[in-house]
């Protein structure tokens, strides 16, 4: 009778962290979630089969079993609340936290100072403190208040869908938490264990921030930062506007002056055109930064992509205002070669094929800075009445073992970076235009996206030259 709540309560976390991985794909988050829900699997499970034996030394084996996961259970609650939190700069005490639990691990297993027997309560057998187990009540005290400060302190700055999402999770572990009354069974306190409920009760909580709030969707959290700053944009619009409208004024005051000798000439005339021209590349950027949060807004919903707005579009001249908007760095637009062979129009959105092109190009560059080598061309070509883009960067390239997975959602082989959604949004931009993605690869030498188009009806295709200043890549 004893045993019947944590076991059910262990096939709850186990099926729920499988669940989540299984539909979000590992990311940090749900990584985090999934050792979580480990931990307390076998934490529960272990006391469903302890609470049943008769047999003293298997109880202690069983007790240290258990405790064996519960050592990592306030660190992997770190862990939960830092990256649901996105402090990075945690990370590293996360890690801190994991090789002291590894330690407690190894003195477990050697000795009895963590585990010293067990307890025979009216439930059944309850592992009994050694010397050494207040340092592990001290550890799970110590981390689990720092996860609740860094996340409040996320929470404080966090946009308001944010903040949601992080009020419940506090919510959630603090109810979580109250199952450290369990601890009182370890030094001879004999009342049946209520930390099962709690532990039950938190994962409900878990549970509504995630299908409400998408608690674990990295697209979601994408989404809510990105329509935050189209507040900052505005604003930012909107001066540019004003320093159009006053500007033409300042520089006749300017001019005036100088002619006047009010004072001297300090402006170089290729200098004074550029602030002239300021306000409208302002303008122009700032719709730019537009077009990419709307992009990220409908990455939020990677099985929708609206198709009412498409209208008939010209990929070299996508190509070329993605080749001129991109925040290419030093050098690197040298790397970038364009060939033009026939260009064609196709039904679609350019908005959707500049971020689709971005994403090649961000990838690409980092092929290129990891095997420190390679360059990019882009060709742009018909067959029959199918346009084609390839686009090939001879960088790091991309193993066989890696290459069936790179379209999956939230699946990346980025070290630090990346949520893995920009490929599979791809592929979806594409299966929306009607066409298709592929790509081809071998490790070390290079990488090939190939999309095909349906060309637009009736239209027919346009031969456009390569971009001035252009070169093949070395």
């Amino acid at each position: 009778m004893y045993s019947v709540l944590p076991a059910i309560v262990s096939a709850l976390f186990l099926g729920y962290g499988a669940y989540v991985v299984a539909v979000r794909g590992f990311n940090r988050v749900s990584t985090s979630f999934l050792v979580l829900c480990l931990t307390t699997f076998s934490w529960q499970a272990t006391w469903s089969i302890l609470f049943q034996v008769n047999d003293p030394a298997v109880a202690v084996s069983l007790a240290k079993a258990g405790y064996l996961l519960i050592l990592f259970l306030p660190t992997s609650l770190y862990q939960f609340l830092v990256e649901i939190s996105e402090r990075t700069q945690e990370r590293r005490w996360v890690a801190v936290s994991y090789a002291v639990a590894v330690t407690l691990a190894v003195l477990l297993l050697s000795s009895n100072w963590l585990v010293a027997g067990t307890y025979s309560y009216f439930w059944g057998y309850y592992p009994k403190a050694g010397w050494l187990h207040p340092l592990h009540v001290l550890q799970t005290v110590l981390v689990v208040n720092r996860g609740l400060y860094v996340t409040f302190r996320q929470f404080q700055i966090a946009p308001v869908e944010q903040r949601r999402r992080l009020r419940i999770c506090m919510a959630s572990v603090l109810i979580y938490f109250l199952a450290a009354v369990d601890y009182l069974c370890n030094y001879g306190v004999e009342f049946y264990p209520p930390g099962v409920v709690f532990i039950a009760i938190s994962l409900g909580f878990i549970v509504i921030a995630a299908t409400r709030y998408e608690l674990m969707n990295p697209v979601a959290v994408a989404a809510t930062v990105a329509h935050e700053i189209r507040t900052p944009l505005s604003s930012i619009l909107m001066q540019a506007e004003m320093l159009a409208r006053t500007l033409p004024d300042i520089h006749r005051g300017y001019d005036l002056a100088v002619a006047h000798g009010l004072m001297p000439s300090a402006l170089a005339p290729a200098t004074a055109a550029r602030v002239a021209d300021l306000p409208r590349r302002i303008q122009h950027q700032v719709a730019r930064s537009t077009k990419v949060i709307d992009m990220v807004l409908s990455s939020a919903r990677l099985d929708h992509i609206d198709r009412s707005t498409f209208s008939r579009v010209s990929a070299a001249e996508c190509l070329e205002d993605a080749l001129q908007s991109y925040p290419f760095k030093q050098l690197d637009r040298n790397r970038v070669s364009v060939l033009v062979i026939n260009n064609f129009q196709f039904q679609g959105s350019s908005t959707l094929l500049e971020f689709l092109l971005f994403n090649l190009i961000k990838n690409a560059l980092y092929a290129i800075q990891a095997a420190d080598k390679g360059g990019i061309t882009i060709r742009v070509a018909t067959s029959g009445a199918t346009g084609l883009i390839r686009f090939t960067d001879t960088g790091s390239g991309i193993p066989s073992s890696v290459l069936p997975r790179i379209f999956d959602n939230f699946y990346t082989t980025k070290k630090s970076a990346g949520a893995g959604i920009g490929l599979a949004f791809c592929r979806r931009v594409m299966d929306a235009f009607g066409g298709s993605m592929r790509c081809d690869s071998v490790a070390g030498q290079y990488t090939t996206f190939e999309m095909r188009f349906p060309l637009t009806p009736a239209e027919p295709s346009m031969t456009r030259p390569a971009r001035k200043g252009a070169r093949r890549a070395r």
